[in-house]
Order: C-alpha cells, then sequence, then structure tokens
C-alpha cells in the first residue's frame, strides 16, 4: 500500500497551520473584536503542527533514501535544506536590518544570533520582540543539522535493532526537560513580575523543550517506513484518527487554558504533538478523507507558508500603518482583509523572485551529484 509520491493531504494542514499562526499574531496588531476568543488565542499552536509536519516529510525522505541504497545522501539533504531555507529568510533578514520602518517592534536580536539560528536560546522579547517568530525556524534548523546524523548512527548500527525505543525516549526526555526547567528556573519565582517573560525563555523557545512535535513526525515516518504490516489496518481507521485527534485536540486545549499553567506547561506541548500526530498520520494514508480531497486554495497557501510565515509580521506592520494613515480603522474588519491580501502578494513575490530562482540552481547543483 505505500508508495512514494506528494502527500496531498499535508498541504491542507500546513494551510491550517499558517492560518492558525498568522490569526494569532495579528491580534497582536490592531484587530476586529471577535477575534478575541479562544480560537484565536489558541492559534500559537500553529507552530507546533508544522513541527509534526517537518518531523515527518524530513525524516521520511531520510529514511526513504536508506531503505533504497543503505545510505544517508548527507549532501542532497544539507543542498536541498539550504536552498530552502536561507533565501527567504536572510532576504527577510535583511529586511529587517536595513529597512527599520519593516519592524513590527522596536529591536531585532542581536545579528550574531539571527544569523546563526540561535535566536530561541535566551530570547527576551520585550527587548528583542521584533522578527522573534523565527525562534521557531532555529529549532527546525538545529533538527535538520542533527537528524541526519542521528539516523546514520542508529541504523548503521546495532542500535538499530531498538532504534523504536529511541523515539519515545527523546519524547519523555523532552517532557522531563520542561518540568526541570519549571522547577528550577520557574516555580521558585512563580508571583515575580518577570514569570511570563521567564516562561518564555525557559519554556516556550529553546529546542530542547520543544522536541514533542518533532518527534512525534519522526515517529509517523519510522512508522510509515518501517513497520508496513501496520499500514493496512491504521488505513482502514484513517478517518476515526481525524476524529480522535480532534477530541485529544479538544482535552488539549482545556489543559492549557491558562497556557503557563505547571500542567499545560509540562503535559500541555505534548499532547498538543499528539493531537496532530494523528491527523499528520491519517493525512498519509490513502483511506483518509484528507488524503483524497484535492483543493487549489490549500495547494497555494501551502506554497506559500514558509514565506508567509517569514514576512506577515513586518507586511501587517507596514499596511496597517499606512491604510490608517489614509483613515481605514486598524479594528476594522476591512483592515484584516487588506492586510491578508497583502500579506499573500508579499509571499507570492518572494516565490517568484527569491525561492524559485534559487531552487533552479538547486536542481543545478544535485544534477552533479
Amino acid at each position: 500500500m505505500k508508495t512514494d509520491h506528494t502527500f496531498v493531504g499535508l498541504d491542507h494542514l500546513r494551510a491550517l497551520a499558517i492560518s492558525l499562526v498568522f490569526l494569532y499574531h495579528y491580534t497582536i496588531f490592531q484587530h476586529p473584536d471577535w477575534m478575541n476568543n479562544p480560537f484565536i488565542h489558541f492559534g500559537w499552536c500553529g507552530v507546533d503542527l508544522f513541527f509534526v509536519l517537518s518531523g515527518f516529510l524530513i525524516s521520511n525522505q531520510l529514511m526513504a533514501a536508506w531503505q533504497k541504497r543503505q545510505e544517508i545522501p548527507f549532501r542532497a539533504f544539507y543542498i536541498k535544506r539550504i536552498f530552502r531555507i536561507f533565501p527567504p529568510y536572510f532576504f527577510v533578514l535583511l529586511i529587517y536590518i536595513f529597512v527599520p520602518a519593516f519592524h513590527e517592534r522596536e529591536t531585532l536580536a542581536p545579528l550574531w544570533k539571527m544569523f546563526s539560528f540561535t535566536q530561541n536560546y535566551g530570547q527576551d522579547i520585550r527587548r528583542y520582540g521584533t522578527f522573534s517568530h523565527a525562534w521557531s525556524l532555529c529549532v527546525e534548523e538545529q533538527f535538520y543539522l542533527l537528524l541526519p546524523i542521528i539516523l546514520l548512527l542508529v541504523l548503521s548500527s546495532r542500535m538499530k535493532k531498538k532504534a523504536g525505543w529511541l523515539i519515545p525516549a527523546i519524547f519523555l526526555l523532552t517532557l522531563i526537560c520542561r518540568w526541570i526547567s519549571w522547577e528550577v528556573f520557574l516555580k521558585p519565582n512563580i508571583d515575580s513580575d518577570e514569570f511570563g517573560m521567564n516562561w518564555y525563555k525557559w519554556i516556550y523557545y529553546p529546542t530542547y523543550t520543544r522536541l514533542d512535535g518533532l518527534m512525534v513526525g519522526v515517529g509517523i515516518a519510522a512508522i510509515y517506513r518501517f513497520r508496513e504490516k501496520w499500514l493496512d489496518p491504521l488505513n482502514r481507521n484513517a478517518n476515526p484518527m481525524i476524529i480522535a485527534g480532534c477530541i485529544l485536540f479538544v482535552l488539549s486545549l482545556f489543559l492549557c487554558m491558562d497556557q503557563q499553567s505547571a500542567a499545560a506547561t509540562i503535559f500541555g506541548f505534548s499532547l498538543i504533538a499528539i493531537s496532530f500526530g494523528f491527523f499528520v498520520l491519517s493525512a498519509v494514508l490513502p483511506g483518509s478523507v484528507l488524503f483524497r480531497v484535492k483543493s487549489g486554495i490549500t495547494k497555494n497557501l501551502a506554497t506559500l507558508s514558509y514565506s508567509l510565515y517569514l514576512s506577515h509580521k513586518g507586511i501587517i506592520h507596514l499596511t496597517q500603518k499606512w491604510f490608517t494613515g489614509l483613515g481605514l480603522r486598524g479594528d476594522s474588519n476591512w483592515m484584516l482583509l487588506f492586510c491578508m491580501f497583502s500579506c499573500i502578494v508579499g509571499a507570492l513575490i518572494m516565490r517568484i523572485l527569491i525561492e524559485k530562482p534559487f531552487f533552479r540552481i538547486r536542481n543545478k547543483m544535485l544534477a552533479t551529484n
């Protein structure tokens, strides 16, 4: 039943993820009153959905290569990642550096952190609030750097026989790291005015506390590649998985109603990752409605999602500044529509002028491999 193809179902989930993130970040700016509701508030979990998607897509590519050739294609992998991630990121970063009007907040993080993808450690969003959403890209870049090395060590050694335990072990270790961070850095100062900022610093941003989603994605890829006997029974239950994921997601949101509580801090991200794991696993199975239904809207939104993610805050800031100068209310629905349109146009321009030319360069380099 397993085939190598484009997973259409994942486009729907990628489109959902960027929509959640956009709406959540829009509330940082002037916004309509109807956006002050729990659903929009929980848009931050769109990043967690991106983590699960990335964990699956990247590890599935590497595991597929190992199945075919018994090797990890380091050169091809890193070329693909560099030409996918770097050009749009550094393009937007240079805009932030040289066009202060693009700043949605006052100050950019130290440039050495921005260029080294280490912004997510020790991040103080009160001092360095502009382009702060790049923290999640730092997590993914560190994951991309290490995953091929870890897979090679595991798959080419005696550890391969017990590799199935490694993914849940790292998942559990991530949960333990959050518990330790809570007990050591947060609980003693729970009544401090600095508690909220310290929570982001020690819990929300560091890679070692946010590996749950990535590990869920890696686990799904491992099942898809190395547990083929499981796929038929899973496929028969592909649609019920969506329902199960929705139920678990709703339960996890109740747990995370106070996002910075002890229970939400330690267990919330893990439950959300597992719920999104149900969606991703369902989306790659032919029996799922997510797999079968095609949509040009979600496909195009998914294609633009990376450029949208990078640029949307700065574009929203400029759009609102320009239209409020023309007399349009910043908290109006019209402003929201104009911001959505301008963000999509900005992402489309980046796609045409930045992403596609570098994809052509990448393809030429890979052709010489």
